[in-house]
């Protein structure tokens, strides 16, 4: 049915390739691109005889001519960013220049300034709609299935949602003393960027990690679960009715935030250029090069991760709390497709809402977040797919 360029061939480009080529009948032809061909063609060869075509490219995503240049040679319908997010708009104005739609799973944020917000690539509306093409933003798990788990909860459980818990827990052990389950130089920025909330109409900043509270989550228990700034907060105050309060809460062992907090007073997490033996470098890209690549974490991570969305609203004029999660196995990821649980999370859905774009069941213009369209047939491929939900009608609360 379409063709897909893939920029990016990291731990979530490798899930969503392997998911795109367990659909061949929507992904007839994908490219798989990235500065580092090497990681591409690995990729291609793991996968390759199947009935989706695959080929590789070398391409700088920062560069939006030579990304401009291999849109024209292969003649993508949609491009599936999995790239970093310093490389949104880069990657967008291609799109915009070639006339192809954009997926991806994060929000842009500028290199020089942790700042987690869709401003940049909003403003890009018009000119998407004007090009009558299609660019869906944050097609991962959170944001992504947390969007669109907001959205059946509005169609299907309530007249008005007016509050909502993001919970996102990893109770997976890799074993090491310190490393991070995605992109350390991007997992770091989150965590250590101050905190914030929605509620009644603002945003409320905090301290970093300084708000905790402890929920008991299904199938895998008790943990701490630390309050976070996190870019879904944004969109979904503007698309949920009668929200009031949203906050987003993620889960981190001790032993992490003790290493993050030694790395931090030590200045290994700042993101301040500084000389070394008459170079410029940035400390925290130094600490990125000598942490563990969470791609080499997958064979040894043991556990379980449960993420989902905790609602609380009124449903034809009572009171109403409901629960919609999905865990998801860190082994049984690395079994079918030879990655752990995080990478899985997020690949699987920015697959699906490639072909969510691909089959047209998505199909209006413009610059839009997950919870704008029908989350119906979304949910289904997550059940099709690999990532299942799992609801609740009596969850307990976060006070």
């Amino acid at each position: 049915m379409g063709k897909v360029l893939i920029i990016g061939a990291g731990g979530v480009a490798s899930v969503a390739v392997h998911k795109c080529c367990q659909y061949p009948e929507v992904f007839e032809e994908i490219c798989i691109a990235s500065r580092t061909l090497s990681k591409c063609d690995a990729l291609k060869q793991k996968l390759d005889g199947g009935k989706t075509k695959i080929q590789t490219a070398q391409v700088d995503a920062d560069n939006t001519d030579e990304v401009i240049a291999l849109i024209e040679k292969f003649k993508p319908d949609v491009v599936l960013n999995l790239a970093l997010p310093y490389q949104d708009l880069t990657i967008m104005d291609a799109c915009l220049a070639t006339g192809v739609h954009y997926v991806d799973t994060a929000n842009y944020e500028p290199k020089d300034v942790a700042k987690f917000e869709y401003k940049w690539q909003w403003a890009y509306r018009e000119r998407f709609e004007k090009a009558g093409l299609i660019a869906l933003l944050g097609s991962g798990f959170d944001p992504g299935v947390t969007g669109v788990f907001s959205a059946y909860a509005q169609k299907h459980h309530f007249d008005e949602i007016r509050q909502i818990d993001i919970v996102d827990a990893n109770a997976g052990d890799h074993g090491l003393p310190f490393a991070t389950n995605f992109n350390p130089e991007i997992n770091i920025r989150e965590v250590s960027a101050k905190g914030s909330y929605f509620e009644n109409g603002k945003f409320i900043e905090t301290n970093p990690m300084s708000i905790k509270r402890v929920y008991n989550l299904p199938e895998i228990g008790p943990k701490d679960i630390y309050l976070l700034h996190h870019e879904e907060m944004e969109s979904l105050a503007l698309n949920i009715k009668g929200i009031r309060k949203i906050r987003f809460w993620m889960t981190f062992s001790q032993s992490y935030l003790t290493h993050l907090k030694v790395l931090e007073d030590v200045g290994m997490t700042s993101i301040e250029p500084i000389l070394f033996e008459g170079r410029e470098i940035i400390p925290l890209q130094f600490l990125k090069a000598v942490l563990p690549d969470p791609a080499t974490l997958a064979p040894r991570t043991k556990g379980k991760t449960n993420i989902g969305c905790i609602f609380q609203g009124v449903k034809d004029g009572k009171e109403k709390t409901y629960y919609l999660y999905n865990v998801c196995d860190h082994q049984a990821c690395y079994r079918e497709v030879g990655s752990q649980a995080i990478s899985y999370t997020t690949g699987v859905p920015a697959m699906i809402g490639t072909a969510m774009i691909l089959t047209g069941k998505w199909n209006t213009p413009g610059v839009h977040n997950i919870e704008e369209f029908d989350p119906d047939p979304f949910m289904d491929m997550l059940n099709r797919f690999g990532l299942p939900w799992q609801e609740s009608f009596q969850p307990e609360l976060i006070d």
